[in-house]
């Protein structure tokens, strides 16, 4: 019986080690577990604390907690909406910025990279809408922290609804942090230059949209729907995705 010189080569020639897959990229963004899953907690730990203060100092001004105005003015708190965008848009930049060069060193592809990138804020962003959902049910059953405090009962994030909090809180988080990504990868792809002139485009398309509805703003308030908003965060999303790919396709590892 003949040994071919492929048989008696070493098991590792035969077996060699795939590159890093996208769900390789996913557990490398959440290898820093606490500013993944902890830091968004704290946040709206935090929002919930600046509304006990601020509901503390209309209660000092004759507002009582339960009355029509105190209510309403309770309602309109944008408090979550004001403080989660800038964690999210530095992760959404960090998340590129400080781990492409290590992904890309460890074998990852740029492709990957881009899809396991994108997986990730999927995830950050459904965390974060689950744990709206979950604030949002311990505080109708706490009849709004026992004091008639409104933080996910909110206009801006459905008014009380389920559906449509979990919708602003998942599409809301995944557009910022996939344009966070995009102005990242063009700092990657073009150094300090290349976020300012992201910049400039995006105000420019914006500016031009805003010219060619201008005239029929009031048509367009009138037929206004919300899902307008999902679609125009879907779209934000596709274009940032897109852009990012574009850009790592050919940055250089720093």
């Amino acid at each position: 019986m003949t040994t071919s010189a492929h048989d008696l080569a070493p098991a590792s020639v035969h077996r060699l080690p795939s590159a890093p897959s996208a769900l390789d990229v996913v557990r490398l963004q959440t290898a820093k577990r606490f500013m993944t899953f902890a830091v968004p907690l704290l946040t709206l730990a935090v929002v919930l604390v600046i509304s006990a203060v601020v509901a503390g100092v209309f209660y000092q001004l004759g507002s009582r907690p339960g009355t029509a105005e105190w209510v309403e003015n309770s309602r309109n708190n944008p408090g979550v909406l004001w403080a989660l965008p800038g964690f999210l848009g530095y992760y959404g930049v960090q998340s590129v910025a400080t781990t492409f060069p290590l992904a890309l060193t460890l074998g990852a592809s740029r492709r990957a990279f881009t899809a396991g990138t994108l997986l990730f804020h999927g995830l950050l962003a459904a965390y974060i809408a689950l744990a709206g959902l979950v604030l949002l049910g311990v505080e109708r059953l706490t009849g709004q922290w026992f004091v008639g405090l409104y933080l996910m009962d909110v206009a801006v994030l459905g008014g009380g609804d389920p559906l449509r909090l979990v919708a602003v809180l998942f599409l809301g988080s995944l557009a910022v942090m996939t344009a966070g990504a995009a102005f990242a990868a063009a700092w990657v792809r073009f150094g300090a230059r290349g976020p300012v002139v992201l910049a400039l485009g995006t105000a420019l398309a914006l500016a031009v949209v805003a010219l060619l509805l201008a005239s029929r703003a009031a048509a367009v308030a009138d037929a206004f729907q919300l899902w307008w908003l999902a679609a125009a965060a879907a779209v934000v999303i596709a274009l940032s995705c897109a852009a990012e790919q574009l850009l790592l396709r050919r940055a250089s590892v720093r």
